[in-house]
């Protein structure tokens, strides 16, 4: 089976009216047949946000901004992956949280971060709470799909977590930042978690000043399909990166190669 997917390399929309932004990107989408839009981390952010902003801006999975995103779906008959920041009903700092969305409007998985940034100066956990559980992959009429968020795709734990749940896509909605090395690593362990699982993964990223951009998809044996300009670049800026997706080379990788029966995790 073949399907075909979006990742929305976006950056912060020069008005801060992100549901339009993804009203643009859903149209676009369709136009070039997608079952799948992937937005970008921090998606729900007008701009880039103080703590003191990121605490104000949080809403239930249930608000305003998720229903609008809903509808925008249901609107263009997609599903869609975007994040968005939960008030923590604890009174804490918000969960940086991925929604799945179906094309009929209708939340059909939620995933809060796990790891979070703590790394070369900056605390993500100053402003953010970590979630304590794994997505469990879900059943789409394409295929069995599987998410995280940026940092996390640093623990390949994560990913073989999914794949030995049945996962056929992973995709991971990023901000990943700029540096020495980065869009190298981006790049080299999106294929990695792709090789080692015998599966598909996709990152989209953010574009714009800080950010890699490079959004991209791999196959089973880590090659890339399709591949987003840097995100300083501009043709970078306000990209949609279309994939198609044939599960077929995921079932033949696997019979070729069948690492996952071959493990043996009494000895790990």
């Amino acid at each position: 089976m073949a399907f075909i997917i979006g990742l929305a390399q976006s950056g912060y929309p020069e008005d801060g009216d992100v549901v339009a932004q993804a009203r643009g990107y859903a149209e676009r989408a369709v136009a070039a047949g997608c079952q799948l839009l992937v937005f970008p981390e921090n998606f729900m952010w007008p701009r880039k946000l103080s703590a003191e902003e990121l605490f104000a801006l949080a809403e239930p999975v249930d608000g305003p901004f998720v229903r609008a995103i809903c509808a925008v779906m249901h609107e263009f008959g997609l599903w869609s992956v975007f994040t968005m920041n939960e008030v923590n009903p604890a009174g804490g700092p918000p969960f940086n949280v991925a929604i799945v969305v179906d094309g009929e409007g209708q939340v059909r998985g939620t995933y809060r971060k796990c790891h979070l940034y703590d790394a070369l100066g900056v605390r993500e956990s100053d402003r953010l709470s970590a979630g304590d559980a794994l997505f469990a992959p879900i059943e789409t009429p394409f295929c069995t799909l599987g998410m995280a968020i940026c940092y996390d795709l640093r623990f390949p734990e994560q990913a073989r977590a999914a794949a030995l749940a049945g996962c056929e896509l992973f995709v991971y909605p990023a901000a990943w930042h700029v540096g020495r090395s980065k869009i190298e690593q981006w790049e080299t362990l999106l294929r990695a978690r792709a090789i080692e699982n015998e599966m598909f993964v996709a990152g989209a990223d953010r574009s714009g000043r800080g950010f890699v951009g490079c959004s991209l998809a791999a196959d089973p044996m880590g090659r890339i399909l399709a591949e987003g300009a840097p995100g300083t670049h501009e043709d970078g800026k306000d990209a949609l990166v279309v994939c198609e997706i044939d599960l077929e080379r995921m079932e033949t990788t696997r019979e070729n190669m069948p690492i996952l029966e071959h493990r043996r995790p009494a000895l790990y």
